[in-house]
Order: C-alpha cells, then structure tokens, then sequence
C-alpha cells in the first residue's frame, strides 16, 4: 500500500467519525483506534496542549485510566520533543533515545518501537500523535506520511472543537495578557501602532477533498499561473552574458519546475486533501526538514522553496495580496518573517510606525531602506507571528531591542512619555534647520546626508544638511524586480540633482554582490562566497560586468549635463582599480562627445576607503582624485576581522576603540595639505560620542542619516574642536583602559549630551 493509499483509507474512515454526532472526546476515542488498525499499531495515543503541558486525551494501547492524568511539560519526553522542535521521530528503540522517560501510569514498558508526528496549527505544535509497537521496528516511510497527513486533519478538528486553549492554538501564552519580546536592534527608534501581519494568514477552511480530481486541476492551473510569473520576472533582465537571462532567477526556477515537489504534492491530493491542504502539508515537511538543516547555503534553498510555496498557496487559495495592497488604515507596526526592500517600499511611510522580522539581519536590504525611511526595525523576535495576534496594539522600542505587546495602561503612559521627549529632542533640532554648524572656535563643520532612494531628497531641506555626501545608487537595483534601464537610471539622477541644487550630491556606483546579491543578477564568483562582504561584490563585480558599468556611467554624465558630477567609486583596494573605473567613464565621455550630447561641466572623481589595503598606497592615489570618503561601516569590520552581523563579536565592532581611531586620524594626516575632501560615511558619524571623536582626530566633514543631521549639528555647536583635538591626541598616544568611557567624561564635564 503506497502512502497515498493508506493516508486516503484513514482519512475516508476518519471523515464519518468527524461527520458523526459524537462528542469531541468520543470522536477522539474512535481516531486512535482507526489510525491503530489502519496502521496494524499496538498503541496509537493523542497528546494535546492544555494550560502549557500536553496531556493524554485519547489512547488505544496504553492504560485508560493515564488519559487526562499523564501530562508532561513541551520538551520533556519523547512526546515533549516533538511538540518543542516540532519534528518526527521514528525510532526501533525508544528506551536509547537521550530524552525518553518512563510513565509508569500508562503501562507502556513492553512496547519497543515509536513514531510520532506533531500535530500543527498555524506553524506550531498544539499537539502530538503517536504509535508504539511491541516488536523492535522502525515504521515505514508509508506510514509516517500517513500519520502526518492525518495529523493535518486532527489539526482542524481539534481547532473547531475547542480541545486546546485558544491562546495554545494561536500560538501564545495568555495572548491577552501584556507581553514583552526582545529582538536585535536593527534600525533603531520607538514607534506605536496596531499589530498587522504582512501576509494575512491563510486559513484553510476545507481539509479533506470531496473530488480529488477537480482539486489536482486547481494545483495544476495554480502552478502555470506560478511558473507564469516566475518566467515573467526572469525575462525582464536587461543584461546578460552567454545567456545569463535564462538564469536570473535559478534558484526559484529550479523548485517551480521540480518534478519532485508537484508530485509529492499530487501525493498527498491523492491521500485525500484539498488543494491548499495537500500544499500545507508538503510544506509542513519542508519547515521540518529545515530545522535539521546546518548547511547555511543548503537551509537558504529551502528557504526560498518556503517562499515558493507560500506563493502557489495564495495563488490556489486566490489570496495575493499582502497588507500593502488592502492599505493601512491606521498606525501600523509590521509583522513578518522576513521582508524584501521592495516589498516595504509598497506601505504607506505616514502609517508605518516599525516593523518586527522574525529573521533579519544588520545587513539585509530591507534594512539599509528602512533607515533611509527612519522606519524603526526590531529583527530576529522568536515567534513573533504567534506571539502576537493581528489588532494588538504594539509598543516598539528598537533602541532597547524590545517589543511590547498587549501594553497596559501604565506601560502605555510610560512609553508616552519617552516618545514625547523624543519628540520634544526632534523638535529641537529641526530648528537648527537653517543653522550652519560652526564649532565653539569658529570651524564650519560639513554635515551631509546619505541617501539612495527618491523619497530621500525632501530630507535635504527638512534637515537642512550641506549636501548629499553619500548617494547610494545600488538601491535602485535592490528595490526592482529587474536591472534598472538607463532611462529610468538618468531620470533618477537628474532629479536628484535638480532637487538638491545648488547643493552637491557624491554618486556611488553600484554596490551590488556579496551580501547584497541580486536574482537577476548573479556572477559565478559570487554564488559560493563563504564571507559575502569581503566576496565578488561591488567595484570588483562591475569591473567584470563592464556593460553595467557603462550603462550607469553614461547615465550620470547626461543627468549632470551643465552640472558637476561627482562619482565615487566603492571597495577600491588599490589604484589600478580607480584607474580602471575611471577609464570607463572616460570612455562613455568621449562617446557622448562624439554624439554631441551636453556634458558635465566638470567631473570629480573620488573612492570610498573601506578597504585597509587602499591606506597604503594613497599616496599613488591622491593626485587623481578630488574626494576621499572613509566608509567606517565596512572598514570596521576589516580592520577588527568581526562581521558586524554577528551578535557574538558585537562587542569587538567598536567605532572608539583606539584601532579604528588611529587608523582614521593616519589617513587624516596623509592627506593633509593635498586638494581632496575627506568625509567619513556611515553610521559612526551619526553617532553623538563617535562623532566628537571623529572631530577631535580631525575630520570636518561627515556623511550621515538625515535622522543624525540635526543632532550632529547640535553637538557641532557646543565642541571646542581645538579642545578635544588635544585631548584626543593624548589618547591615542596613550590610550585609556576604556576610550568611552573617557569621552562620556570628558563631554559630561562640559555639559555636552553625547546620547
């Protein structure tokens, strides 16, 4: 008997106990015993979770008198395993498995084998279903798909029945009660608003098909629709070698297309589900499968067969859209898995107060546009979809990493307080809008912003900023679905300088790769990077796409046609590669020249310095640039050999540690007396205390978050410059046991907040 034929005759019989007038406990009564002869099983016993322990509620084989007395803690136990990594087990001999333990209520010490199988309900384990077995026998593969399949359908019995606690069913404990969740920062600010899922769950309504044909033509036509769009999204690609086109989107290609997967799917229609359930079923598997995963690179291609199915499921079931299509009605925080750039550029900025990930990282995309938006987000919060119910009102505080859900009324006072005080600090420096921030001793320190996306632009006169330091192009490119067209590429540019004019705007070519890798666009030295920011990325990658390269050139020089250009060109480590970069400009120059189009009236060329390496030759380099910009983001983490994402090496990323320090104030030095600009980039400069140790080691120039604008000028104005730089000097030849805590002191004494 195949899996589908054993799942579909427990499943027929199952269908009249469930149709039948029986009480709940009756119509569980009957289950054990169908799945036990089904399955020619000894002992066949359901545990479902009640009050936070999961308690026997039926068993065939084991003692009657242990049902509703045997209880055991999520964890404990073989049966508290598999609630607690929501996983199968299978196993001859359950006695050598590490976490068994003995109930001596249930008489089950002269059963050898075991299989169990969580029983899901919005992906977590609100139950468990299990089989022993006298002989010592491991069960067939057979019939453990069987045994999941009818745990889907336990599942939606014992949801309509009410048999586990509704704050079990959802997912949390006293989902009424306040609830605090923590999570890593990763754009930090407080915000307040109604809990929304950006993929409203699905309900399945209907678990058992009545026509199983009818519902595998509804698969079928749900995936033509699926490969539809995927082919769709891989044919916009604009550029491609030796038809790289055909690739763009591989990964996800490979899986709408994977034999395997639509038949095990077919599979399980034929065990008798609906279309949508036999879809949750497979992905059930998956889910399972990817908790047993350590490969990192094997876990993101099931990850993106998660996406995949979640995709066929809103296809089937005709339920597309995300939150962002129906709109959001009020304060809004977000709640997801996971989020694509694009995907939170669709939400409406004067709604969206925060999003919460319950994956996420420090470098991921979404990030990068979430601080350009001043959008807080809290990443990697556990269970935050069954934590937190949709409607719950949400105080986020991403500066402390922390969520609170169901806030009660002096939680909520409280958080009021402190967001009026921001407020108020808001307030205050957005009065230095139109203030030029000149230090105690009358030095005009250059405060700019950095930006990459069109809705950035109106923060240059909201902020009042000199300019626009840092012009990050790549997130164009991460935010479409395709490679952008020169067009669309010239239009963006040319806004952007019309709106920043007479102020001036650095353009970083593209910083793509690595990290940052793009589906339809992929290089064969990137795809296997063990370490992506230190890969295949960036000025390295459009040097060897030199047709991308192009295309972006030439789209800077017609939008700066009768303006300067300034364009920077990002992770050079040594000269050659300005120099290479360069000539491709030049080259587009020339061509333009020859069409007698319009140019620039001047060009300027700089690098990024976030490469050590570079450090050492900058004397090859300085004649031929006009602008040098420190990227402190990258060159941190090269310098101290500590991925910034990496929570466990989050106290070596310091920007005032005495390395970082000296290494800046050396670059500083070198380039003192020669006609180029230095301007540190990144996060560092937009940090009050960094920020006063960027200025005593001698930087005038920052580049920064428009959100770090108007404090930075605020502290600009209280800093004696002549003052710290003496100070500082005295540090770094001597450095103190904490460089911190030294600057905290030295600021408190002079009444200069740095918070």
């Amino acid at each position: 008997m195949s899996a589908a034929q054993a799942a579909r005759s427990i499943l027929t019989r199952l269908h009249e106990v469930m149709a039948s007038r029986l009480h709940p406990q009756g119509k569980l009564n009957q289950v054990v015993d169908v799945i036990g002869e089904a399955l020619d099983s000894e002992v066949c016993s359901i545990y479902l979770l009640r009050e936070g322990a999961l308690e026997l509620f039926a068993t065939r084989g084991l003692a009657q008198e242990a049902v509703h007395v045997t209880r055991m803690a999520v964890g404990e136990g073989l049966t508290g395993t598999i609630a607690a990594n929501v996983e199968t087990l299978n196993l001859a001999e359950a006695t050598a498995h590490p976490e068994f333990q003995y109930r001596p209520e249930t008489g089950e010490d002269k059963f050898h084998s075991f299989a169990g199988v969580p029983i899901v309900r919005r992906e977590r384990a609100v139950g468990v279903l299990t089989v022993q077995h006298v002989d010592p026998r491991r069960y067939e593969e057979v019939e453990i798909e069987a045994l999941q399949t009818v745990a889907m359908v336990l599942a939606e019995m014992i949801d309509n029945a009410g048999l586990v606690d509704a704050e079990d069913a959802g997912g949390g404990a006293a989902l009424s009660e306040p609830d605090q969740l923590s999570g890593l920062t990763l754009v930090k600010g407080l915000g307040a608003g109604i809990a929304v899922f950006h993929q409203p769950r699905i309900k399945i309504e209907h678990i058992v098909a009545e026509d199983t044909e009818a519902e595998r033509q509804r698969v079928y036509l749900a995936f033509d629709k699926m490969r539809e769009q995927i082919d769709q999204m891989a044919s916009q690609a604009e550029f491609g070698v030796d038809g790289e086109h055909e690739a763009v989107l591989e990964t996800y290609k490979m899986f709408a297309y994977d034999e395997g997967w639509s038949r095990r799917i077919n599979e399980a229609i034929d065990s008798g589900l609906t279309a949508e359930a036999a879809i949750e079923r497979v992905q059930q598997r998956t889910r399972m499968r990817m908790r047993e995963i350590d490969d990192a690179l094997l876990a993101d291609r099931m990850h993106d067969l998660e996406d995949l199915a979640n995709r066929l499921l809103r296809i089937v079931s005709g339920q597309i859209g995300t939150a962002a299509s129906a709109g959001l009605r009020d304060d809004t925080i977000l709640i997801a898995r996971n989020l694509g750039p694009a995907e939170l550029l669709e939400y409406d900025k004067r709604r969206l107060k925060g999003v919460i990930l319950e994956e996420g990282s420090l470098t991921a995309h979404v990030v990068i546009v979430a601080r350009a938006m001043g959008v807080p987000v809290l990443g990697r919060v556990r269970n935050a979809r069954s934590q937190i119910r949709e409607g719950n009102l949400l105080l986020l505080d991403a500066d402390q990493g922390v969520v609170t859900a169901r806030p009660s009324p002096s939680l909520i006072e409280a958080f009021e307080q402190r967001s009026a005080k921001s407020r108020q600090r808001q307030a205050g420096y957005a009065k230095l809008r139109d203030v030029e921030p000149f230090s105690r001793d009358g030095t005009r320190i250059m405060v700019m912003m950095n930006a990459g996306l069109r809705d950035d632009i109106p923060n240059l006169n909201l902020t009042g900023a000199d300019g626009i330091g840092l012009f990050r192009t790549e997130f164009q490119f991460l935010v479409s679905a395709a490679m952008p067209q020169r067009d669309r590429q010239t239009r963006l540019y040319r806004d952007v300088l019309d709106a920043a004019d007479p102020r001036p705007v650095i353009f970083r070519t593209v910083d793509i790769g690595g990290d940052k890798s793009l589906p339809y666009l992929r290089s064969e030295h990137s795809e296997n990077d063990e370490n992506p920011a230190m890969g295949w990325r960036a000025l390295r990658l459009a040097l060897e796409r030199e047709g991308l390269l192009k295309v972006q050139a030439r789209a800077l020089l017609e939008a700066s046609a009768g303006r300067t250009l300034n364009v920077m060109f990002p992770m050079v480590s040594e000269p050659w590669e300005f120099d290479a970069a360069r000539a491709v400009f030049e080259g587009q120059l020339a061509f333009l020249r020859r069409q007698k189009k319009k140019l620039p009236s001047a060009i300027r060329y700089g690098v990024m310095l976030e490469v050590p390496a570079l450090a050492e030759q900058l004397d090859l380099l300085m004649p031929k640039i006009g602008f040098l910009s420190i990227g402190t983001n990258d060159l941190t983490q090269f310098l101290f050999a500590a991925d910034r994402a990496n929570p466990k090496l989050a106290e070596r990323y310091d920007w005032v540690s005495p390395s970082i320090l000296r290494f800046i104030h050396r670059v500083v030095v070198a380039t003192a007396g020669q006609e180029v600009d230095v301007t540190v980039c990144g996060e560092m400069g937009g940090r009050r205390l960094e920020a006063l140790a960027l200025l005593g080691i001698g930087i005038r120039r920052l580049s920064i978050t428009p959100a770090g604008v108007g404090p930075i000028k605020e502290l600009v104005r209280k800093v004696d410059l002549e003052e710290i730089g003496a100070a500082m000097n005295g540090w770094l030849a001597s450095p103190p046991p904490d460089m911190r805590r030294a600057l905290e002191d030295w600021a408190g004494e002079r009444n200069i907040e740095i918070d």
